[in-house]
């Protein structure tokens, strides 16, 4: 089960677009709303452990030399934790990366991925299995996160979750007392 969660959490196919120096900007901008601490509940909403609800404990950083981001954690079902780390960075005109230790692990390969506005998709893939992946920030400190996994031609959501921060301060924003 919990490489279920592992091998879910970060799935997506998705074509790279080019990225004008303007969108870069944007880019960036997107990835430095997810520094932070986040948390929050998850569920496998299909496939054999449909209901299974999980936890997930994940810390956003950016690269100082490059555009992307990692989110490194771990989620727990019950008693059981599982680590979670995804990478990203921009690769000429889109993005790679990997979750956990990659598809030449058990983990997934990010292979594209496209920003736009308040969220990102990325594709990733591990041998034959494909998906998607869609990362909203609705606001200062809410992101949510659906997975899909790609049967015949379909996109079929496997995993929602909603995450809220949870460090002193929202990025962006003033605090006040």
């Amino acid at each position: 089960m919990k490489n279920c969660v592992a091998a879910c959490l970060f799935l997506l196919p998705l074509a790279g677009a080019a990225i004008p120096a303007q969108a870069a900007d944007k880019d960036e901008r997107f990835f430095r709303n997810v520094e932070g601490q986040w948390t929050g509940p998850g569920e496998i909403v299909a496939g054999k452990y449909k209901g299974t609800k999980f936890t997930c404990t994940l810390a956003g950083t950016t690269p100082a030399d490059a555009v992307g981001m990692t989110l490194d954690g771990a989620c727990r079902v019950g008693v059981f934790s599982q680590p979670m780390k995804a990478t990203v960075v921009r690769k000429g005109k889109t993005y790679s990366g990997a979750f956990n230790d990659g598809a030449a692990g058990k983990g997934l390969d990010v292979t594209s991925g496209t920003v736009s506005g308040d969220r990102v998709v990325f594709a990733l893939n591990r041998k034959q299995l494909t998906g998607a992946m869609l990362a909203r920030i609705s606001d200062e400190n809410t992101m949510n996160v659906t997975v899909s996994v790609r049967v015949e031609k379909e996109l079929v959501p496997v995993i929602g979750m909603s995450l809220r921060r949870v460090d002193a301060a929202a990025v962006g924003s003033i605090a006040r007392n």
